[in-house]
């Protein structure tokens, strides 16, 4: 017999399995029932400082650019807290360097001043994306329904996607990406199709966002992934 102790603890039930998302590859989202996703992150505008005239020219152009589209789309708006650790060691190298005492104090107080600001007003940051989908199943005539169901109820048949297939997917993917880009230009506002290590990001920060704010990710390209 061998004791509880000696024996370690079982492993738990990995996340993943919990997670909606198989993979993410050529910064395209594949969705475990087979269906893709492209991220956009997008500028914003402040729509209460523009005059009327121009407030109904962004309602005209959004009501254009909704009826331009033929697919659903979904917007997500994620607030975060605001991270200025970046900003605050620049203030700290500017410091060390200063050779004027005075300035060099002047910039301690203000260092001082930005962080405690952040802290107690608890500022937030606000993002906003696009998420653009596609389903291959009804891109394509020739699948019938009893296939797909197939691919429903075995996720493993519908990401085990051919290369050729797939860029086949994703050049379809990003046609309407380029769409969603266009009519939001139109509107005055700047797209950028997510790349696989924003895109990895950004989940892991929706999964987990206490531990970011302590251990960042590092480059997807340095993991070594087992086969």
């Amino acid at each position: 017999m061998q004791s509880k102790k000696l024996a370690g603890a079982k492993p738990g039930v990995p996340s993943q399995r919990y997670l909606d998302i198989a993979e993410i590859k050529e910064d395209i989202v594949i969705m475990k029932d087979g269906t893709i996703r492209g991220v956009l992150l997008v500028s914003s505008i402040n729509f209460a400082l523009k005059n009327v005239d121009e407030q109904n020219a962004i309602v005209q152009a959004y009501m254009g650019f909704l009826n331009s589209i033929d697919f659903p789309i979904q917007i997500v708006i994620q607030s975060r807290r605001m991270n200025i650790d970046t900003y605050l060691r620049s203030l700290l190298d500017a410091q060390k360097t200063q050779t004027n005492d005075l300035l060099r104090a002047q910039i301690a107080d203000y260092r001082e001043y930005v962080a405690q600001l952040v802290q107690l007003g608890d500022i937030m940051q606000k993002r906003f994306y696009v998420v653009v989908p596609l389903d291959p199943a009804s891109e394509s005539q020739k699948r019938n329904f009893f296939s797909r169901l197939t691919e429903v109820m075995t996720p493993a048949v519908a990401i085990r996607l051919s290369e050729a297939r797939f860029q086949e997917q994703r050049r379809n993917l990003m046609l309407r990406v380029n769409t969603v880009i266009g009519g939001l230009q139109s509107m005055s506002l700047n797209a950028a199709l997510l790349d696989t290590q924003s895109l990895i990001e950004l989940f892991y920060t929706v999964y987990n966002p206490e531990l970011f704010e302590s251990q960042r990710m590092q480059d997807v390209n340095k993991f070594q992934l087992e086969g």
